[in-house]
């Protein structure tokens, strides 16, 4: 086994499609003997959880309606049918365990203990990782097993199940530094430490009584939030399924088909190479939930090909970089963000696909911007030569991806359960592929059974293991004690929390996947963005004299004389004074009288859209940023250079997130959220073109500051005359610059 295995430390990226390729990780190439059998288990693995997710229940019924139809008796299968059926539908805390157990596994295959590659690749060094992986699996079943007898107990261990616990943690901490590095594994103890010992002697907010080990662990594995809970399921269930949706997808051709689609959409536009660069990772992330996956899959076509047509190197680099983290902004995938925060905010995964859509595409319109600027700088014409059929390739493009995502998507909408639409849909891409040359047979079928479980084991391990840091936060009340304090560092400054959240997600960032980084984000931080952005609602009523009867009564507690004093409108200051004397009890009957439950849901779902939009930065923003540095080796230029490139590029990572804060941009009233999507669209122009420093033609400073005061009026929440004023002074720039550089044209050639 020695012989045929070896050890690649490079990012995963150029294998999958996942978010393996998030962090620069030792990986084991399997050889041979040992990667026949990473094949059949990650296909028995990836048919386990498509049995678990729905399919089980499916074949069960059919097997039952048709031994009735056919008068058939079956009782010598009952056991094995009943087992089946328990399979089919299992309890929570065991689905999660089995989910556990087989990515663990698979996990200390691909990624060895030590990077050493003399050790990596012995015998004696897969053996024991492979040991690690079965203990930790075997620890966690047997913990499931026990917990009846447990409960029987009174909540009390025995000494096996102190030994299987502390394997079940230590293992999911050392598969989580193996993926992922040290974050995970070092924010766990320090949570566990917290929780136990650590608590009682901190001084001041933070400190915390403690509580026992026992009931720690206890927490720790059978809570909602604990290894095998709620992101656990989250991970076994949509995530799973999705991952394997995307992995037949790109089996069947359509990342191929995409490139295609955008090569034939924006071949007749100026600069067209670079929009196929962002129409291509717009539709790849549809169905990749990684940013240096989806880089390294669209980028070896698009770059080239930007450089070719004319495009800077380093600017071509920037643009698939941008456009491809902005894949994991767009429906229906989004990573694996969107499932989570629709754990998380208990809003339905369809509503969140469906207000995240026009931000989305509002940020792909902004890197367009760019590249239609860059385009107009260089002197780019259209190139229509794109030598593809038409015809065929939008045959070709309707059967690959868009009947399966359409499937997808009417199956979401009609009300059904994600995971049982990622399933059909799933078998929507076999059926469309039968329409085309590149029929699926068992052996694609197989490949991409067992391209999804490879590309989604660094995810799987990644949300079972952060469980344990996640979990300690309810148990401890921390979320609500850092919440605090981030009201009191912002000062009520919304704008302040907002920048102090981009500081904190870009130092995760550098450390940790995009979603990992989310996750601890939203779970010490969303409640409190969601409190200063109801606080501002608050404040806006008073200063416009606009607070329900109802919330003004709460206030007489604090003043006699509320009830005249808010019935007009006053200044911002004034309204300040009146909500800094309320309490929190106060504030809490406040919110409940002067704000609809549907306007308090989309307040949560603005703070974790904001958290989840910040996470992405880290892909595009130096020092760290393998997104951009993937696309520089793919455009061999300075890996630094282009992630100061790729982040002027992707602004509308911070600019799209202050809308949710300030304006109802996610669930307004349709001619409201267009109307912010319009005057937001001119607003990222007036800024793409300020940071270029070209419109139609060069700009000097003073229009490039004209052009930023343009943008900022086109984003003022929530004031009419703004935007038409930031409308007015763009065309105004625009019209006179495309006249000056009308008159330089002309002026050339007359000489």
């Amino acid at each position: 086994m020695s012989r045929d295995t070896s050890i690649d430390t490079d990012t995963a990226s150029g294998q999958d499609d996942s978010e393996l390729g998030e962090r620069k990780m030792a990986v084991r190439q399997p050889g041979p003997s040992l990667q026949r059998f990473v094949y059949w288990f990650s296909i028995a693995v990836a048919l386990l959880h498509l049995f678990m997710n729905g399919l089980g229940t499916l074949l069960i019924e059919a097997g039952t309606w048709i031994g009735a139809t056919l008068g058939l008796q079956i009782a010598a299968f009952d056991g094995l049918g009943g087992t089946l059926r328990q399979l089919a539908v299992p309890a929570p805390l065991l689905k999660n365990a089995l989910h556990f157990a087989s990515f663990g596994l698979l996990a200390t295959i691909f990624y060895p203990m030590l990077a050493r590659r003399r050790f990596a690749t012995s015998r004696a060094g897969i053996a024991c990782d492979i040991l690690l992986g079965v203990l930790g699996g075997a620890a966690g079943l047997f913990l499931i097993v026990q917990e009846m007898a447990i409960y029987d107990r009174g909540v009390r261990l025995i000494t096996a199940e102190w030994i299987a616990g502390g394997i079940l943690i230590l293992v999911a901490l050392e598969l989580a530094r193996r993926t992922t590095g040290w974050i995970v594994p070092v924010l766990s103890v320090l949570a566990l430490s917290y929780a136990t010992w650590l608590g009682p002697e901190v001084p001041g907010v933070l400190k915390f009584a403690g509580l026992s080990a026992e009931t720690v662990l206890f927490r720790t594995v059978y809570g909602d939030d604990g290894i095998f809970g709620n992101i656990a399921g989250i991970s076994s269930g949509i995530v799973v399924m999705f991952i394997i949706f995307g992995a037949f997808l790109l089996k069947s051709g359509a990342g191929q088909a995409i490139v295609d689609l955008s090569r034939v959409v924006a071949g007749r536009l100026a600069g067209g190479p670079g929009l196929v660069a962002v129409f291509a990772s717009a539709l790849t992330g549809t169905i990749s939930g990684s940013a240096v996956a989806n880089t390294a899959q669209t980028g070896t076509i698009t770059i080239p090909l930007m450089q070719r047509s004319g495009y800077p190197s380093r600017f071509a680099a920037g643009v698939e970089a941008s456009a491809s983290t902005g894949g994991q902004l767009m429906p229906p995938i989004m990573g694996a963000g969107a499932f989570v925060m629709a754990n998380y905010t208990q809003i339905p995964y369809a509503d969140i696909i469906a207000v995240a859509a026009l931000p989305a595409l509002l940020y792909f319109l902004s890197v367009g911007f760019y590249v239609r600027i860059e385009a107009k700088r260089v002197g780019l014409k259209p190139d229509p030569n794109h030598g593809l059929d038409v015809r065929e390739v939008l045959i070709r493009g309707a059967f690959k991806l868009l009947a399966p995502i359409g499937v997808l998507v009417a199956l979401l909408i009609e009300g059904f359960t994600p995971t049982y639409c990622a399933g059909i849909a799933t078998v929507a891409v076999v059926v469309g592929s039968w329409f085309t040359r590149e029929r699926m047979g068992l052996r694609a079928i197989g490949d991409a059974l067992a391209m999804g479980v490879r590309n989604v084991t660094m995810i799987a391990v990644l949300l079972v293991s952060i469980g344990i840091f996640v979990n300690i936060i309810p148990t401890t009340g921390l979320g609500n004690t850092l919440s605090l304090m981030i009201a009191e560092w912002s000062g009520g400054s919304l704008l302040i929390a907002f920048v102090l959240l981009a500081l904190a997600s870009l130092v995760l960032g550098m450390g940790l996947p995009v979603t990992a980084a989310y996750v601890v984000l939203a779970t010490l931080s969303a409640p409190a963005l969601r409190d200063l952005i109801v606080y501002n609602q608050i404040l806006e009523m008073i200063a416009d004299g606009t607070l329900p009867e109802a919330a003004r009564i709460s206030f007489m507690l604090v003043d006699p004389q509320a009830m005249t004093k808010l019935a007009e409108p006053m200044s911002m200051a004034a309204a300040e004074a009146f909500l800094a004397d309320a309490g929190p009890q106060i504030m809490q009957s406040v919110r409940e009288q002067a704000l609809s439950p549907e306007a308090l849901t989309l307040a949560l779902l603005s703070g974790h859209m904001i958290i989840f939009w910040l996470s992405q930065d880290s892909n595009v923003t130096p020092p760290v940023c393998l997104t951009a540095f993937t696309a520089a080796a793919i455009a061999k230029t300075d890996p630094m250079k282009t992630g100061f490139e790729s982040w002027k590029i992707a602004k509308g990572l911070y600019l799209v997130p202050l809308l949710f804060a300030y304006t109802p941009f996610l669930g307004g009233p349709i001619e409201e959220v267009l109307e912010i999507f319009v005057f937001a669209t001119f607003g990222l122009y007036a800024v793409a073109a300020a940071f270029q420093g070209y419109l139609e033609g060069p700009l000097s400073w003073p229009e490039r500051a004209l052009l930023l005061g343009a943008g900022a009026l086109l984003f003022w929440p929530d004031v009419w005359w703004t935007h038409a004023a930031g409308v007015v002074l763009f065309v105004m720039l625009f019209a006179w610059n495309w006249r000056q550089s009308r008159r330089v044209v002309a002026s050339s050639r007359g000489t």
